[in-house]
């Protein structure tokens, strides 16, 4: 049986066919833009080599194939995504970025999105789109070589980019200060909504679970931590009982010198707000273990070079080994 796994959370940044309007502020790729886009994308995700890869920023899935078919390593990976929703005001196809999973491990069953928010969770009256995710997560059940399934989530929360108002600008200090606010909100409500899914999910059905993304925070912000779970009463015994972990805390190789752990830089500072956070069964001190989790390394060295085909993250990989089962 196959025992060490690997999977791995790659922001692609802006993945889109040649010609392809995305933004006001953003040039659509010229098809020797995109050809050169493409190559370096499928060059990273052969460099990443895991068997569970979950992108961000997927704005056209034909264009991510494209890129599977250049790959050397996933021309035969079971792809899973879904093209954005029509935007319900103009009923045209939304231009937003969705994510997606790739997968060499079978998956039980066809992988879902979350658009709404669950009930009782909502950002407050006037917000843009007050009862959903701006980008849904993406739920996929791996079959892993043990047979046991893994609840994939891939996620992309809230940037920190300022949310202004129609017409508002960041001359103001203080039209800023509350644009940056609202960004929080949203990404804390993101955050609420995705614990109150995942531990609906636990109510259902215990078993592993990986929630991997660009959560825009670093491991110890409070949205994060929101979607950990720490700090939840549990009965004696059951201390780790629907907590995630982050995978670089509790790796096995935490000790041993490491290559410089950042996915953005950004001024000349460098922090990590991509994650890979994985449910008590990685978890070598809890006694449901069926794995634990060997090593967490990050790509990063197309950040130094600025290449312009390349993302503007680095991607972080997770080695997990499978416990034989008896």
């Amino acid at each position: 049986m196959q025992q060490e796994i690997r999977f791995a959370t790659f922001n692609v940044c802006n993945l889109s066919q040649p010609g392809a309007k995305l933004y006001d502020n953003l040039a659509p790729l010229t098809e020797a833009e995109y050809k050169a886009k493409v190559a370096w994308t499928a060059q990273q995700l052969d460099q990443l080599d895991a068997d569970v890869i979950g992108l961000q920023e997927i704005f056209s899935l034909a264009a991510l194939r494209d890129v599977l078919a250049h790959s050397t390593r996933y021309r035969d990976a079971t792809l899973a995504g879904f093209e954005p929703p029509p935007d319900p005001a103009t009923g045209l196809p939304r231009v937003t970025p969705e994510l997606a999973l790739i997968s060499r491990l079978p998956l039980a069953a066809p992988a879902q999105a979350y658009i709404m928010f669950p009930e009782g969770v909502a950002l407050p009256d006037g917000s843009r789109d007050a009862d959903r995710f701006a980008r849904a997560p993406l739920h996929a059940q791996v079959v892993l070589p043990d047979e046991r399934i893994v609840d994939v989530i891939v996620v992309h929360l809230k940037s920190k980019r300022p949310d202004y108002r129609n017409g508002d600008s960041g001359d103001d200090p203080m039209l800023h200060a509350q644009a940056n606010l609202r960004s929080l909100i949203r990404r804390g409500t993101e955050a609420v909504a995705l614990r109150a899914l995942l531990s609906a999910m636990d109510q259902q059905q215990r078993r592993p679970r990986i929630v991997l993304g660009d959560f825009n925070d670093t491991v110890d912000a409070v949205t994060t931590t929101i979607v950990m779970g720490a700090g939840t009463n549990c009965e004696p015994g059951e201390e780790l009982h629907g907590q995630l972990f982050d995978c670089r805390q509790i790796q096995l190789g935490r000790d041993t010198p490491r290559d410089g752990g950042y996915t953005i830089s950004h001024d000349g500072r460098y922090a990590t707000i991509d994650h890979v956070l994985v449910s008590e069964e990685f978890h070598r001190g809890s006694r449901h273990a069926v794995g634990e989790v060997l090593d967490v390394s990050y790509l990063n060295q197309h950040l130094r070079e600025a290449r312009p085909e390349a993302s503007d993250h680095g991607q972080v990989l997770v080695r997990l080994r499978l416990y034989d089962h008896h």
